[in-house]
């Protein structure tokens, strides 16, 4: 067992799909959480320390059943609390980070001794794909790979992000839910719109890579789930592309939204954001947030 009564770790939000990574890439922000694991005597289940919603309860139990269940340790009681600015429902990887944090306390609080990878792993099968939980653990821009077989969480090649990129991130008032947004997509895809939505992936992974970021200047598009998931974000889709017009290298919805997200040079920051801004306003649609942000290449950190 740790020695530690309590640990806090702070997890970072991130964007995920990029575009055409659908399930693939994920980006770690400078937006956080903090998932908070306290010892409680006597508790044989979890228990908010400080109210709690339904969502995050069940989240919370999920995790922790399974952590044990990997873990082989016996079920033991504990309080959490789950502060931070990462807004629920909006695509930046709230679940992930809430996940995340909850098992990396959980293996720092008894002392389990589960690597990183073995914590993406694990959050991977609760969440039904890695994007999120790669770059909440890890940080950085993050490539993972599952397996074809049952989709488990199998590597990661991880990218060091520059300061130079800034991402730009509008959230409409709209609140979507992954499941609900997953919902929305089609049951097959035509066969060049897979072809076109693999080149705009491939080249977006190669130009981070490189950091030849300015070839990305109209080179992410997506034919997978944006043309299904955008028509219900009101002032999303002229977001994307007024920011483009107003000097972003690129654009794409954020997860399954309802944030939409402009990655630019800084310069151009003040200029995307109002383009951004003004576009969900024309669509007479309320702004619930507005973020510039840095990448995050340290990912999660018990503190």
């Amino acid at each position: 067992m740790s020695g530690h009564d309590s640990v806090t770790v702070r997890v970072p939000g991130s964007t995920s799909n990029c575009g055409s990574g659908f399930d693939t890439l994920g980006l770690a922000l400078k937006i956080y959480n903090h998932v908070t694991v306290t010892r409680r005597a006597g508790a044989t289940t979890p228990v908010p320390a400080e109210g709690g919603d339904a969502p995050a309860r069940a989240m919370v139990e999920a995790a922790a059943a399974a952590f044990f269940l990997k873990t082989g340790r016996a079920p033991a009681g504990f309080s959490y609390r789950i502060t931070g600015d990462v807004p629920a429902a909006r695509g930046l990887g709230s679940s992930g980070a809430v996940r995340s944090g909850l098992v990396a306390g959980l293996n720092a609080l008894t002392g389990a001794g589960l690597s990183n990878r073995q914590i993406i792993e694990l959050v991977t099968a609760l969440e039904g794909h890695p994007d999120n939980a790669a770059a909440s653990v890890l940080g950085g821009f993050c490539v993972s790979r599952t397996s074809p077989v049952n989709g488990a969480y199998l590597d990661c090649v991880r990218i060091a992000v520059p300061a130079e990129l800034a991402f730009v991130v509008v959230s409409p008032q709209v609140e979507i839910s992954t499941k609900e947004s997953r919902g929305a997509l089609p049951r097959t895809l035509p066969y060049f719109d897979a072809v076109k939505s693999i080149n705009a992936a491939s080249f977006l992974v190669a130009a981070f890579a490189t950091r030849e970021f300015r070839k990305l200047r109209h080179a992410v598009a997506d034919f997978m789930h944006e043309p299904y998931r955008l028509p219900g974000i009101p002032g999303g889709r002229e977001a994307i592309d007024d920011g483009i017009a107003a000097g972003a290298l690129a654009g794409w919805l954020s997860g399954s939204g309802s944030s939409v997200l402009c990655v630019c040079e800084q310069p151009e920051v003040s200029a995307v954001r109002r383009a951004m801004e003004s576009a969900l306003e024309h669509a007479s649609v309320g702004c619930d947030g507005s973020w510039v942000l840095a990448a995050d290449n340290d990912g999660l950190a018990v503190e």
